[in-house]
């Protein structure tokens, strides 16, 4: 029996826009978790952090609170932007970079602890600002710690289920992502469709975390 491709692009879209923006978002926030002396900057560690502690159903359960139409948030939205989040692909998009953000800030953010402070120092002193600084000195010396976040959050966004089941629901060729459509084959016995969906996000994993580590250690070389 052939299987339905769509929650599988379906995937692998979600899990690259989620990539694209956090890598965005992750860099200047590692960056300024690796560099600043901020006194509360362990309180903003932890808020990163709790996606790593907490089931994604807890996080999925209270981001549905938030973005729900009822909600002060989820209200605002829909009435000034016409964006309801709840069961949309966007809503899976938000939901995904809030869940998948310490998997790329954290990398980052050990990757340019890691480097000499004389460096950073030095493009001072040559009269770099601290943008140029990150952008043409600390990054280029930090490339396996930019290729693990990336990889990190596109393959934990792929696994997701969850927070996109309580967040996106489960409509065809919106919200039904793969991880959806095994346990749907699941619970209708139609084990063979799951295996295939199953072995093709398995094989997706595999593929990815192969070419990283070969990439990383051609780096490291």
């Amino acid at each position: 029996m052939p299987i339905d491709w769509g929650p599988i692009w379906l995937t692998l879209r979600l899990a690259g826009i989620t990539t694209f923006i956090l890598l965005f978002i992750g860099v200047p926030l590692a960056s300024w978790l690796a560099l600043s002396r901020f006194r509360l900057k362990p309180l903003i560690e932890t808020f990163i952090s709790l996606p790593l502690v907490l089931p994604p159903s807890v996080v999925g359960f209270y981001l549905l609170l938030a973005f729900s139409p009822t909600s002060w948030l989820g209200g605002w939205l829909l009435d000034t932007f016409n964006v309801q989040l709840v069961f949309s692909f966007v809503g899976l998009v938000v939901a995904s970079l809030l869940y998948s953000l310490p998997f790329m800030v954290h990398p980052i953010q050990a990757g340019l602890e890691n480097l000499p402070s004389s460096w950073r120092e030095a493009a001072y002193t040559l009269g770099q600002s601290p943008i140029r600084t990150l952008w043409y000195v600390l990054l280029p010396n930090c490339k396996p710690a930019l290729l693990t976040g990336i990889v990190l959050s596109f393959a934990h966004t792929i696994g997701e289920f969850g927070l996109v089941l309580m967040i996106g629901g489960n409509l065809p060729g919106q919200t039904r992502v793969a991880s959806i459509a095994i346990y749907d084959e699941v619970e209708l016995l139609n084990f063979d469709t799951a295996h295939t969906y199953a072995v093709l996000l398995l094989g997706i994993s595999f593929l990815i975390l192969l070419l990283v580590y070969g990439i990383n250690k051609r780096v490291t070389i």
